[in-house]
């Protein structure tokens, strides 16, 4: 297949649309199931480099959920604690932890269920059956992988009435070294991004604290990796083996660091026990509790709690969730990691980082108040590293 043509660009009105290769080959895909869009492919062709290059740099199976050109997590096939377990509802599949993919699954859906409504999911290996049981009952628009063992493709195929968007991905093919795009009938050339996030790029600590523990440093790995596929400005908080807070797309990097301070404070109050326990009726489905979690935890537009609503959601009232309560769980929170695509200007963003428990810090360095940032550092005992690289995405 040397082309593909799509239904529409990015809006209905964007006619006629397409993918192709430039010099003629064929495309590097094949299409197993369903239609994919142009966004759908914009997030696929991303995702999949994001998890490639996790599998490579960390030696483990890889996801990511992808929306809109970037992720709301990467995550590698590491096991599930039994509280993460029930707070990414996959606490009912027995034999989650002898697939290590479908573990790096749950993980990245799991990290912000509501901005990965409707995702699109990239796989490092391999489809494997219990990997698309999981993605078969979330709402999800497609998924690329390097292949599906056949029952798992089976299993996909019976999503969305038989049009889920399947892609199968050759994981030899390497683009070429420059890469183009237009803008205003404007063409734009670069040499592709290939520089490589590994270990050795976090050998320049700064801060006196220069204990830097084995999962930090995968932390590191996947907040860096995770940032070099995200719209920028982007901070990535990582912890465990996954992204748990991305913030993307912000033009103040303060801005960039609280988003993501919020999304991974969401993250570790859903494990708190008052937030497993919640009481939800048994017709209230995924996206549903989604939903009530979150306003649950952060009391946006409708008390979860209050009379006359409770009984919605809930087959009792539960005891509201206070801002006391939360920072109090928050304060025990430890060994965060935290990644910047480029460097931070103020130290307010590493006053902001360690309400939401971060120790270990990387980013480019070169601000005029690098001092500063080393300092705030220095007081918190967090432990800074200075790659050297901006890692800005468009």
């Amino acid at each position: 297949m040397k082309e593909f043509e799509l239904k529409y660009g990015c809006n209905p009105n964007q006619k006629p649309a397409k993918i192709f290769m430039e010099d003629g080959s064929e495309l590097p895909i094949e299409i197993l199931s369903g239609k994919p869009g142009y966004i759908n492919f914009l997030d696929a062709f991303n995702s999949w480099q994001l998890v490639k290059e996790l599998k490579k740099a960390t030696g483990l199976p890889a996801a990511a959920s992808f929306k809109h050109v970037s992720p709301t997590s990467g995550a590698v096939g590491l096991p599930l604690s039994d509280k993460l377990k029930r707070a990414c509802f996959v606490d009912d599949i027995p034999e989650l932890d002898e697939s290590p993919l479908a573990c790096a699954y749950a993980r990245a859906r799991g990290t912000d269920r509501m901005c990965s409504f409707g995702d699109w999911v990239a796989l490092s290996d391999v489809c494997d059956v219990t990997t698309a049981k999981l993605i078969k009952r979330e709402v999800s628009d497609g998924v690329i992988a390097p292949g599906y063992e056949p029952e798992a493709l089976e299993i996909l195929k019976t999503k969305r009435k038989g049009a889920y968007n399947i892609v199968k991905i050759d994981p030899d093919y390497v683009p070429m070294e420059r890469e183009r795009k237009q803008v205003f009938g404007i063409t734009f050339e670069q040499g592709r991004n290939n520089f490589e996030i590994n270990e050795d790029l976090l050998k320049n600590i700064v801060t006196n604290n220069k204990e830097l523990p084995k999962q930090a440093v995968i932390d590191l790995i996947i907040s860096l990796i995770t940032l070099k596929y995200t719209q920028s400005n982007s901070v990535c908080y990582a912890y465990g083996g996954q992204a748990i807070g991305v913030g993307a797309g912000q033009q103040s990097r303060i801005h960039c660091t609280r988003l993501a301070g919020t999304k991974a404070d969401t993250w570790f109050l859903r494990q708190h026990d008052k937030v497993l326990n919640l009481p939800f009726r048994d017709d209230i489905g995924r996206p549903d509790r989604d939903n009530v979690v979150d306003g649950y935890i952060n009391q946006n537009e409708e008390d979860v709690c209050a009379e006359g609503v409770w009984r919605k959601y809930f087959t009792k009232q539960p005891e509201p969730f206070t801002k006391e309560e939360q920072r109090a769980y928050l304060d025990t929170i430890d060994g965060v990691s935290l990644g910047s695509d480029a460097f931070f200007p103020f130290d307010d963003n590493i006053k902001r980082a360690k309400k939401s428990g971060v120790k270990y810090v990387a980013e480019p360095g070169g601000s005029i108040r690098d001092d500063l940032v080393i300092e705030r550092c220095n007081e918190y005992g967090m432990v800074l590293a200075f790659t050297g690289m901006r890692l800005f995405h468009h």
